[in-house]
């Protein structure tokens, strides 16, 4: 339990280290890195687990409830962020591909990993999850709108990513988690799973982060110099859109808990679930718009996991409630 607690008091600089090895890894050999993406849902969703682990699932019910809550994450991530995301997509209108890209991927909540990084920064990781089908279907709802309002034309969005999405990364790690608490119940032994579980979630998230980095910054890499345009777009986003989501959680009068996940939600975006979409477009610099999104987003959220409990201070949530 000592390197447990150790972990979690160095997390920030752990993850910051595992973005560094997992660039240095994706640059040094672009063909390893490249074969590492088959592996980032499963080790997505393993963390996803190992968080759903440590909510009691009772609480998920009385999430769906908290008409404040989702009142505010909803302003923030379909009407606050959408101004945000259309103004800064003005910065790259004279590139359709950069466009489309930098659209697709700020337009959507994230709903996976953000729950993660909401529970490291002591915010309400509960009533994130028991949001994000609310969260999926608005998404899916007003993508198609919002592309015609800024990027102008048709721009077709198919369901399947994000239902594939839902279902592997949040559905599945969800019911699993349900079942070994229902047994841990019955069955003292596997009390010990939860445990398990807390103490892997520093080096889980270490793991993940160095995958999907190591996987994109290769391809990434190759298109430098027409992607480094976005990089201060993407961390103005990510900065100003948490700043906002923690406005909007002010004005519904939430608690801090609360507030921190309504900022992360709103500065955290579904680019892995989206991909999948820039693949579709006819340009071949959409998708790496999106990647280059993933990586600057999750320097951004290391550094964020520091700042909100400062920003936003009050109490975390304790594991008993969580």
């Amino acid at each position: 339990m000592g390197i447990v607690a150790w972990a979690e008091r160095h997390q920030v600089a752990l993850y910051l280290g595992a973005l560094a090895a997992g660039a240095a890894g994706g640059l040094l050999a672009p063909a390893a890195g490249g074969a590492l993406t088959p592996a980032i849902e499963p080790v997505l969703g393993t963390l996803l687990f190992a968080t759903f682990l440590q909510i009691p699932l009772a609480r998920l019910g009385r999430a769906w409830r908290d008409g404040r809550f989702l009142a505010a994450l909803g302003v923030a991530n379909f009407v606050v962020v959408p101004l945000l995301a259309g103004a800064l997509s003005r910065l790259v209108a004279d590139d359709r591909g950069l466009l489309l890209g930098v659209l697709l991927v700020l337009l959507t909540p994230c709903v996976d990993y953000v729950v993660v990084f909401t529970g490291a920064a002591g915010g309400d990781r509960a009533r994130l999850i028991a949001a994000t089908p609310l969260l999926m279907l608005a998404q899916m709802a007003l993508l198609p709108a919002y592309l015609a309002l800024f990027a102008g034309g048709e721009v077709v969005v198919d369901p399947a990513p994000f239902a594939r999405a839902f279902l592997l990364l949040i559905a599945l790690p969800l019911a699993l988690a349900a079942a070994v608490q229902a047994l841990a119940r019955r069955l003292p032994a596997v009390r010990r799973v939860p445990r398990a579980g807390e103490a892997a979630m520093v080096p889980l998230m270490m793991v993940t982060l160095a995958v999907v980095v190591a996987s994109q910054i290769g391809e990434v890499g190759q298109a430098a110099a027409a992607l480094a345009r976005l990089v201060p777009i993407y961390a103005v986003f990510a900065l100003a859109a948490a700043a906002l989501g923690a406005l909007v959680a002010r004005a519904f009068r939430l608690d801090p808990p609360a507030s921190r996940a309504v900022a992360f939600s709103s500065a955290t975006r579904n680019s892995l679930v989206v991909l999948p979409l820039a693949l579709a477009t006819s340009s071949a610099l959409a998708p790496l718009a999106v990647v280059t999104q993933t990586l600057v987003e999750l320097v951004a959220l290391v550094a964020l996991v520091r700042v909100l409990p400062w920003a936003i201070p009050g109490r975390r949530v304790a594991q008993s409630e969580s």
